[in-house]
Formats: C-alpha cells, sequence, structure tokens
C-alpha cells in the first residue's frame, strides 16, 4: 500500500510539473517575416520585407507569460528591386556588412485571457536598442494537420521611428515613421 502511495504522489508531482511548464516554439522560416512600410516623397506608402527571419517563443502554459528571442537577417531585404536592395544595405541605412542582424528580445508577453494581446522589448538595429511594443491582432495555436505538430501563428504590428536607428536618411521627404508588420508560424520543440 505504500508503493502505491508513494507512486501516486510522484505521478501527481510530475503532472503538476508539467501543467506549470513552458513550452518553446520554434519560428518556421516558411511562413515568418517581418514586412515594413513608410511614406515615399508624399506619393505612395511603399512596402518591403525581411524574407529571413528566426527565433524561439517561449510560453508559460498558464498564459500568463514567456519570452520571444527574434533575428532579421538585414541582408535578406526585399524590395523588389535589386538595385533598392543595395541601396537599403549600404551604410545610408542598414549598414549590413557590419550589422548583418537586427534583433528583438523580450520577456514581457501580455495575455489577455487566453489570446497573447500585445508583446514588450526591446528591438536593436545596428546596435541601437530601443523599446517597442509590439500588438499582437491575431493569435492561435493547434496541431497542424500537414506536419502534426502543435503549432502557434500570430500576425502583429508595430510603429517605430526609423530616425531612432540611424536609418534616417531623407527625413522628412521620405517619411521617418515606419510601421512593421509580422507574421509568424512557430512549431512545439
Amino acid at each position: 500500500m505504500k508503493l502505491k502511495s508513494i507512486a501516486l504522489f510522484i505521478l501527481t508531482s510530475s503532472i503538476i510539473t508539467l501543467s506549470h511548464a513552458s513550452e518553446t516554439y520554434k519560428a518556421d522560416p516558411e511562413h515568418t517575416f517581418v514586412s515594413f512600410s513608410y511614406k515615399h516623397l508624399n506619393y505612395s506608402v511603399q512596402t518591403s520585407r525581411f524574407d529571413n527571419v528566426n527565433g524561439m517563443i517561449t510560453l508559460n502554459n498558464e498564459g500568463n507569460g514567456g519570452n520571444v528571442d527574434v533575428t532579421i537577417d538585414t541582408n535578406s531585404i526585399s524590395t523588389g528591386s535589386t538595385t533598392f536592395n543595395k541601396l537599403l544595405q549600404s551604410d545610408d541605412f542598414f549598414a549590413t556588412a557590419q550589422f548583418p542582424v537586427a534583433t528583438f528580445k523580450s520577456d514581457n508577453i501580455v495575455f489577455n485571457k487566453d489570446d497573447v494581446s500585445a508583446i514588450n522589448g526591446v528591438l536593436t538595429i545596428k546596435d541601437i536598442a530601443k523599446p517597442i511594443s509590439i500588438e499582437v491582432n491575431s493569435f492561435n495555436c493547434s496541431r497542424n494537420l500537414l506536419t502534426f505538430k502543435y503549432t502557434c501563428g500570430a500576425n502583429a504590428t508595430a510603429k517605430l521611428s526609423r530616425s531612432d536607428f540611424n536609418l534616417g536618411k531623407y527625413v522628412p521627404f521620405v517619411g521617418d515613421e515606419v510601421t512593421l508588420n509580422i507574421v509568424i508560424e512557430a512549431s512545439r520543440e
């Protein structure tokens, strides 16, 4: 009888520990990217994106926290024009030879019931780190019917001032405010 009690205690402790554990998700590079848009000479709103975005997200099982660690390959900028890609990779803008990555790190994931509503963290571009708040517009987790992995996906937006990151060439003719649009899908490790 004593052995059954010990086994039950160990099983119960394991279940309680698992229910408080965090889950780690790895970003799917085929379904994760960051695009950005800005006003161009007051004629139009231009949109470009970074094609190579990688990262890890840890979510608390209780839906009350976690952290994010994302790396953006600044050489993967995609404007639709090879000439413009090279201009944005130059020292006047992202200086990708010297600063090949930008990062976003957070340990402040804000939940509203079971949904993530915001992620507050630090964005670093060209070794300049600034706080940023990302508004999560949609968030969903479920079993992926193609890969059978438990997957979370989100769409999110944020606004920043490009001059804050030493990217302000041609301000005010080219808009200083940039809107980030983030698309991410990540599978549980």
